[in-house]
Parts: structure tokens; sequence; C-alpha cells
């Protein structure tokens, strides 16, 4: 994880963890579509994940496709 990440993390944006993988984070986005929570953009945004990425995490399609224009 970058200086930048850690910084950000650490400064409070994300106060549930301390440090966080690239795939670790995938799996709480997946988890998260999974129960219906889109509060997932600022780790999207923040990793600059992929669609693919998530739909490979295990993450449905429609719930992919949901995330609109944030995935690009």
């Amino acid at each position: 994880m970058g200086k930048a990440k850690k910084r950000s993390l650490h400064l409070g944006i994300n106060d549930q963890f301390a440090k966080l993988s690239r795939t670790e984070a995938v799996e709480l986005v997946v988890k998260k579509l999974q129960k219906g929570d889109n509060d997932v953009y600022s780790l999207v945004t923040l990793f600059g994940l992929s669609a693919e990425e998530i739909l490979e995490g295990g993450a449905s399609y429609e719930a992919v496709k949901g995330l609109g224009g944030l995935l690009g």
C-alpha cells in the first residue's frame, strides 16, 4: 500500500481499519454489495478498483452494474 493510501486511512477517512490491502478491499466491497450496502464508493475510488476485479471477487453482475459510472 502506498504512502498516500496509508495516510488517508490513518487520517480517519475509513476508521474501520488501520491497514488494508487491495485484495482485502475487494473482499470488503463484495461483502457490502452482497448485504445491499452501496456505501462502497470511497473504497472503490481509493483503490481504483475495476468492475472486473469486483466481479472476480464474487459480486453479482447486477450489483456491479448498479454502481453505474463509478467504475467506468
